[in-house]
């Protein structure tokens, strides 16, 4: 009998692999629990895979590599926290995000129809969120008859608001996917435009500002710089800009919220002399999480401490101070994991601003392009995931690490 090898990986066992890897793009919708336990399956299954092996070259790269550095000050901050158990909690099985990417990696380069299976996945997972969340905004309730959440369409989400960002972060994947796609019909080409549309006018429809910003950075950033599909991603802007603009003059609701809002913030900004975070609300939680910091600078309170010390009057600050997080990635790492734990962030969104300057250079200057269309989508869907100038999830949810390790493994592998 024939022993199996990795460098002979099993064509049958690899395709069920890549299926059930695909698999954690629609079970995101469904909430944590499910696509968390099928992450962690795998990411072990592919630990003991190559451990018994004895192939450890998968693990020698520079992405593995800061990604383990960061885990430690992770772990190291939750060791030193005042509330060890509940911090390892989330720091400790942290490092299966980066062993997912890996196995993402090397499913890429052992079996190529993985990228189908994701697309599919993708495609599937916001066709039926898109019917979903269009039934939810014209009749107030979704097919499972969940209402809208604070007159926001939030689909299968419920109260979680979280279908805009689902959506945003994962629609640089999905249209990296769309342009190395080959052997496409006309009628998907228009079909997929149809749906970014749709998409598109949907994240506006979610409420989520910061998901609507990351849509425009994204798709900005896309236009200039791909060769593929240039004219007609704008004309989807246009469109897309066209119904959201209709909708903020016949719907009061959204007018105020992406509007009204910001005047009124900015209005509220200098007659008090003061200027917030974002927000009041934001901007509070992001003074006590820098009292955090003042307090431990160099490894922080420990993951997932703020929901805990924000409540501390040595740290509070402002009207509403506590919250499950601050709120901005950066700012939770100063005050949960220190300048030690920021500086692993700020390096790698620096990294990607490198390459980001490094491509115009060679693109506007010596009319080279060093990164392929798909690079550029993938790109920009990790400089989105983590832009420093806006507010996000909490870094330790797994809802958003599990998107990031996707991208992560896609975008190691230049295809």
């Amino acid at each position: 009998m024939k022993i199996i090898s990795l460098a002979e990986p099993n064509f049958q066992f690899l395709k069920i692999l890549s299926i059930l890897c695909a698999c954690v793009v629609p079970l995101l919708v469904t909430g944590p629990f499910l696509p968390d336990l099928l992450l962690s399956l795998l990411s072990l299954w592919f630990l003991y895979y190559l451990v018994k092996k004895k192939t450890y070259r998968v693990f020698r790269n520079s992405y593995f590599y800061f990604f383990i550095g960061f885990w430690l000050v992770c772990i190291f901050s939750s060791l030193l926290s005042e509330q060890i158990l509940f911090s390892l909690k989330s720091s400790l099985p942290y490092i299966r995000i980066a062993i997912f990417a890996l196995l993402i990696s090397y499913l890429i380069d052992n079996h190529k129809e993985i990228i189908n299976y994701f697309y599919c996945a993708l495609v599937i997972s916001f066709f039926i969120l898109i019917l979903d969340g269009y039934l939810q905004y014209f009749t107030g309730f979704n097919i499972l008859n969940y209402p809208m959440f604070t007159s926001r369409v939030s689909s299968f989400f419920k109260d979680k608001l979280i279908l805009g960002s689902y959506l945003a972060r994962l629609f640089p994947l999905l249209f990296a996917l769309f342009i190395i796609k080959e052997k496409k019909s006309s009628l998907e080409n228009y079909g997929m435009f149809v749906l970014f549309i749709l998409i598109d006018v949907l994240i506006f429809l979610s409420g989520e500002r910061a998901s609507f910003l990351f849509l425009n950075l994204s798709s900005f950033f896309i236009i200039i710089f791909i060769s593929k599909y240039k004219l007609v991603r704008t004309l989807i802007l246009v469109c897309a800009y066209c119904i959201i603009l209709f909708i903020s003059i016949y719907n009061k609701q959204y007018y105020d919220r992406y509007i009204s809002s910001v005047n009124d913030a900015i209005s509220s900004e200098q007659s008090n002399r003061r200027i917030n975070i974002f927000s009041p609300a934001h901007d509070s939680f992001a003074r006590t999480a820098w009292n955090m910091f003042l307090d431990k600078p160099i490894l922080g309170h420990g993951p997932n401490s703020f929901r805990i010390k924000c409540s501390n009057p040595l740290y509070a600050e402002g009207s509403t101070p506590c919250n499950t997080h601050p709120h901005n990635f950066y700012i939770q790492l100063l005050a949960e994991t220190g300048a030690i734990g920021f500086l692993f962030l700020a390096g790698l969104f620096f990294y990607f601003i490198y390459l980001m300057i490094k491509f115009m250079f060679q693109y506007f200057i010596r009319k080279k392009k060093i990164l392929s269309d798909y690079q550029i989508c993938l790109l920009a869907g990790l400089l989105i995931t983590i832009w420093p100038i806006t507010t996000n999830g909490n870094i330790f949810n797994n809802h958003l690490m599990m998107m990031y390790g996707l991208q992560i493994g896609f975008f190691r592998k230049g295809l």
